[in-house]
């Protein structure tokens, strides 16, 4: 019975494991912008210009893109198509039997990727972000790319112009009598249009618009939730007060 329970529990630390550790590595902290409007407005941006092609946003309308700082005139001078219009969401003309065949399925839709992705690696924003910074080239795939964090994806990274082609560097070790190959960095095969330094920095702020879009009131929620646990803490207060008053005579 001992050796049963020991197994399951064995077994349970592995699955634990590799979901901590999807892809073979860790998923690296993103940062929180969520209340910063530059990096939302640049995120709003490439994701329009790189993410929107292929992948929808369909639960969330343009307009609500001036809750971050833009306003009507600027959301269709640089972030509608020709076709879109300030009300509609942020859909894609792509059809999804085409986008089947190229890729082997339909591009999810990214409106709420940033809370389904979230595990026991961390959030689904440390997940995002890890993601769109493990690309490495690999001519054996048919789009000549692959990921580290999502092995043998379908998706190409649409954003190697900026961040330029790298392959993964991992080192052998000796474990328990095998062999293991573990990462250890990168190699820069050809430069990007930004720096290394610059490339993490533009991830940072798509992915937080990416979390910013999964609940665009979620820094409202939790300002009037503080004053809301503020007013309940006074409200307390008052009441243990007024009680020991009222029973203070009572015998």
């Amino acid at each position: 019975m001992k050796k049963i329970i020991l197994a399951l529990i064995t077994a349970l630390g592995l699955a634990a494991g590799a979901q901590a550790n999807e892809g073979g590595i860790a998923w690296d902290k993103a940062p929180n912008k969520t209340n910063d409007m530059a990096a939302l407005q640049n995120g709003a941006k490439l994701f329009v210009n790189y993410c929107l092609n292929c992948h929808s946003a369909a639960y969330m309308r343009f307009n609500r893109l001036k809750d971050i700082g833009l306003s009507e005139q600027q959301i269709k001078d640089n972030l509608l198509f020709t076709t879109d219009k300030v009300g509609e969401t942020m859909r894609v003309s792509m059809d999804p039997k085409q986008a089947k065949d190229w890729f082997g399925g339909n591009p999810p839709d990214l409106t709420v990727i940033s809370r389904s992705r979230s595990g026991a690696g961390g959030t689904g924003a440390d997940y995002i972000y890890t993601y769109l910074r493990t690309y490495y080239r690999d001519d054996g795939k048919a789009t000549g790319w692959n990921n580290l964090a999502y092995p043998n994806v379908a998706m190409p990274n649409v954003l190697w112009e900026l961040q330029g082609q790298r392959k993964p560097v991992y080192q052998e070790l000796e474990e328990h009598g095998h062999k293991v190959s573990v990462f250890k960095g990168w190699q820069q095969l050809t430069p990007g249009t930004m720096t290394p330094l610059q490339y993490d920095q533009a991830m940072g702020d798509l992915v937080g618009y990416i979390q910013w879009m999964g609940e665009p009131a979620q820094n409202t929620r939790v300002r009037i939730g503080v004053w809301v646990l503020i007013f309940l803490l006074c409200l307390t207060f008052a009441a243990w007060r007024l009680n020991a008053s009222f029973w203070k005579n009572v015998k």
